[in-house]
């Protein structure tokens, strides 16, 4: 396997979970007031899949953008998963696996002002035209902060955390 991109298509999810999601039901908050959107180990799965591609490749660093500062409350979001799926991971591919989550303690706000550190405003542009966050994938409309509904859990979060980095650049 040579170092270059690939696609695992995923479309499976789907069949495997009632997720708002992965199906077309519609977004509600249950009674733990987790969003239905959650597909049930998804990062898990994901974090899998990327520490094989790691293992065939001799890397030992996976970075994930996950986060549980201000998030819809998925629990395979959170530190604890992610350390634990580190350590299931080195141990399963008996290897030295580490995970690394930069944005895991930062706000929304504090990630767009990390992009803006990073990369400037040419970042912070692209992350508006390029990435959604948006449950429904909408990419027709457009907001200041990038493409999407504007109602579901990712819009609202993504939309408040820009507005506040804007504003506080103001001050």
């Amino acid at each position: 396997m040579t170092g270059s991109d690939f696609l695992i298509k995923l479309s499976d999810f789907g069949k495997i979970s009632s997720s708002a999601l992965v199906n077309t039901e519609k977004i509600v908050v249950n009674s733990a007031q987790l969003p239905n959107t959650f597909v049930p180990g998804r990062n898990l799965i994901f974090l899998t899949y990327a520490a094989a591609i790691c293992y065939e490749r001799g890397i030992s660093t996976i970075i994930g953008g996950m986060c549980e500062t201000d998030y819809s409350g998925y629990p395979d979001c959170r530190k604890e998963t992610i350390d634990a799926m580190e350590k299931t991971l080195s141990l399963g591919m008996e290897t030295s696996l580490k995970i690394i989550t930069p944005l895991m303690f930062l706000t929304k706000q504090d990630v767009w002002a990390l992009a803006e550190k990073l990369g400037g405003n040419i970042l912070v542009n692209l992350i508006v035209e390029n990435t959604t966050t948006c449950y429904l994938g909408d990419r027709k409309n457009k907001h200041s902060w990038g493409y999407g509904c504007n109602k579901c859990p990712a819009c609202v979060l993504r939309r408040d955390g820009f507005l506040k980095f804007i504003s506080s650049k103001k001050k």
